[in-house]
């Protein structure tokens, strides 16, 4: 039996983790291929896993902890996605503030699993204006210091590290980012992509399908570290029902909430703040927005066709604060939002100190 190849498409959140798997998979679904998709998260009620659903792949969702903790519950679901559409691909995100994935995961596929998995070179994504300011090529906000250790050790581990949304910078600016993030980690292939206007990626997908993982060791993480900056980002899912009296337009619903949740939280670094809109009305269409920096622009990628007068709201939000301000500013923008939003699920958490099941320093 061949074996499927498995793709894992790490990055910081708010990367466009979603989007580039999204559009990986169109690609490969194109060349005939099945494709599979897990998605990862602390909790439960996912943007992501909703927004690939709505594109009709087949979606397995990992929740209460990251890949690396969960690690024998995301065997069960390649088994539960192998079972029911037998993909030729496996495309797995992780949590965004996730690191150590090679040792973690990677290795652990490969050395266990070996039999059922070509395990593809791990490949990163980085927002370009967020890059620009970790690495001090740019002005602007950015997160504290053990954040920022997650931030880079994403980096130290990938084998490709995905230039996306490079549509937002001029020539010289993606030169200069390039050059920087070739020197201060070598061990990777830079890429440059736009997986939102579909350009770079055959480039890419070629790249990481042409051959297996080729790291032999993990680089070393301080798990202390590690969890201090993980536990300094709250974390908050909420599912909403929204009703109004009257038909409304549920694109400015999606920006009104957007836009009075970051003001009511000016001095706090967004990490990602991502909301789907679904109408009760008809199921089959969407409405999408994602805030990747409390001073970036709130982007619809896909806008719902028509006024609504029902709807379920999914939102996720990540910033570097405390859960009870999150859970503080949504509330309070849902109460302003214009019509009735009753919480059907919230949580709010700083994420656990990260226990990998299997943690292998070399290949």
């Amino acid at each position: 039996m061949s074996k499927s190849q498995y793709l894992m498409i790490g990055g910081f959140l708010g990367a466009g983790k979603t989007t580039a798997i999204l559009q990986l998979a169109r690609h490969l679904t194109a060349q005939g291929k099945r494709v599979g998709l897990i998605t990862n998260d602390q909790s439960v009620g996912l943007v992501d896993s909703a927004v690939l659903s709505h594109a009709e792949f087949p979606v397995e969702e990992i929740t209460g902890g990251c890949f690396c903790c969960r690690f024998n519950t995301l065997v069960e679901a390649s088994d539960r996605l192998t079972e029911s559409t037998r993909p030729d691909v496996f495309i797995a995100e992780p949590v965004g503030s996730c690191t150590d994935l090679v040792a973690a995961v990677s290795f652990p596929l490969r050395q266990i699993y070996g039999e059922s998995f070509r395990v593809a070179p791990l490949s990163v994504l980085v927002d370009p204006i967020r890059a620009e300011r970790v690495l001090g090529l740019a002005p602007g906000a950015s997160f504290s210091s053990k954040v920022i250790y997650v931030y880079g050790k994403q980096l130290e581990e990938a084998e490709i590290i995905v230039l996306n949304k490079c549509d937002l910078l001029d020539d010289a600016r993606q030169d200069r980012l390039e050059a920087a993030l070739r020197a201060k980690y070598p061990q990777a292939d830079v890429v440059r992509i736009s997986a939102r206007q579909d350009v770079g990626l055959d480039s890419w997908l070629t790249r990481m399908t042409a051959e297996e993982m080729q790291a032999e060791t993990a680089p070393d993480v301080d798990y202390q570290i590690y969890a201090e900056g993980e536990a300094l980002l709250g974390w908050l899912n909420a599912t909403i029902s929204i009703t109004a009296l009257h038909e409304i337009d549920g694109n400015e619903l999606l920006r009104t909430v957007a836009a009075r949740t970051r003001a009511a939280m000016p001095d706090i670094e967004i990490a990602h703040l991502k909301m789907t809109l679904i109408p009760t009305e008809d199921g089959g269409d969407i409405g999408v927005l994602n805030l990747v920096r409390t001073d970036g622009v709130a982007e619809i990628s896909h806008s719902l066709k028509a006024p609504l007068a029902a709807g379920e709201l999914l939102l996720n939000l990540r910033a570097e604060a405390d859960p009870e301000l999150l859970r503080t500013a949504v509330l309070d923008s849902l109460a302003a939002c214009g019509c009735e939003a009753e919480v059907k699920h919230l949580e709010h958490f700083r994420p656990g100190k990260p226990e990998p099941t299997y943690r292998m320093a070399h290949r």
